[in-house]
């Protein structure tokens, strides 16, 4: 039986080190083979005991639903990850979640409103992140939420120069910088105390963290300008954070470049909860 919207094949992916997530994950793959679909679940599932999986869930492969159980954090990282224009499906189960569409208890019904073509595509944009070395070599990233540039505990105040399609902007002396999508904007920049973005919009998020000069405020530019970074500051130790997920550290006149990568994330959406529904909840507005 093929889903009335062509749903075919589905990959399943859960927080590794949740019980409760491979439980469900476990109990959802059972359901959906029930109705005939193809089904690819990861290896924290694949070794619960038992089981029907002979093929294990790899985000290079082509799926026509991706279902991610657990939370933000899980999401983020298979969304970095995705190939082509796999729609994603996040099921919140824990706390607090901006990208996951729906909680454990509104799954299945979710699930037969999707088979049966009752959706919508939420299209959010990524960044694409070059750490350009002074000795010459690169690295490549895609990030969904942020890209953070930021000292030690222990360092002193950092120099890091801004350039917009090549116009310098400052240089600025803080503890960091944070580029946010408008996906991040409710993450590390909002606590930073940068702006709550709608995620439609095409812009870049630029929040300096604990500036030096007061008159240092968030900056917003369109995401597809070139933001380039620069290091000034010597001997101090310094990190370059994606997603709050992979990192590495950065030295003198080491240079990040971030813009809008050609490839966006497609979220599944089945509710009829607005953005702003969302941050009334979650922020307990009015409450």
């Amino acid at each position: 039986m093929k889903a009335a919207n062509g749903i075919r094949r589905i990959g399943i992916t859960s927080k590794s080190n949740s019980r409760d997530a491979v439980r469900t994950a476990r109990e959802l793959a059972d359901w959906l083979r029930r109705r005939e679909l193809e089904v690819e679940a990861d290896e924290s599932i694949t070794r619960v005991g038992g089981g029907h999986e002979t093929v294990t869930f790899s985000p290079d492969r082509e799926y026509d639903l991706v279902i991610v159980l657990g939370g933000d954090g899980t999401l983020l990282s298979v969304a970095r990850e995705l190939q082509g224009d796999t729609p994603v499906l996040g099921v919140n189960l824990g706390n607090l979640g901006f990208l996951s569409e729906i909680g454990r208890d509104e799954l299945y019904p979710s699930l037969v409103e999707i088979l049966a073509g009752r959706y919508q595509l939420e299209r959010r944009a990524l960044f694409r992140v070059e750490l350009a070395r002074a000795g010459g070599s690169t690295n490549l990233y895609s990030v969904l939420n942020d890209v953070v540039i930021a000292k030690s505990a222990l360092s002193r105040i950092i120099e890091l120069t801004i350039r917009v399609d090549g116009q310098l902007v400052s240089t600025y002396r803080s503890d960091g910088l944070i580029i946010s999508t408008p996906t991040g904007s409710t993450a590390y920049n909002l606590s930073a105390g940068g702006p709550i973005v709608s995620p439609s919009l095409p812009v870049a998020l630029l929040t300096p963290i604990c500036p030096h000069t007061f008159s240092l405020r968030p900056l917003v530019v369109p995401d597809g300008s070139l933001i380039e970074v620069t290091l000034e500051t010597q001997r101090e130790e310094v990190f370059l954070t994606l997603d709050g997920q992979e990192g590495t550290t950065l030295g003198f006149h080491d240079t990040v470049r971030v813009t809008r990568h050609e490839r966006s994330v497609p979220l599944v959406r089945t509710s009829r909860r607005t953005f702003f529904d969302g941050l009334r909840s979650k922020l307990r507005w009015g409450s």
